[in-house]
């Protein structure tokens, strides 16, 4: 999506942002699976969090801009950061 949005778009700023804050949320997922224990976890899910979080909101920007039409990429983007905060409530729940 982004490498199309600055072929056809030019625009590189919002993109660029999305990438980084979007393949962040991937690796802080995957630190997470090999956490320290509870709290390593947790605090490594709640990164995760912030970053889909920024990228909703570059995702946002990219639409109200014109830069992209697609709202389904922004509702997966809510899915993701309504999956992260329902696992950082269990494991907040399950922590002892």
């Amino acid at each position: 999506m982004c490498n199309e949005i600055k072929r056809t778009k030019r625009e590189s700023v919002l993109t660029n942002q999305l990438i980084r804050s979007g393949t962040s949320i991937g690796a802080n997922i995957r630190e997470a699976m090999y956490a320290h224990g509870k709290a390593d976890f947790i605090a490594k899910l709640q990164i995760a969090l912030k970053e889909c979080s920024e990228s909703e909101y570059w995702l946002e920007l990219l639409i109200e801009s014109g830069y992209y039409d697609d709202s389904a990429v922004l509702n997966q983007c809510t899915e993701v950061k309504r999956l992260l905060i329902a696992s950082i409530n269990t494991a907040k729940k399950n922590q002892i």
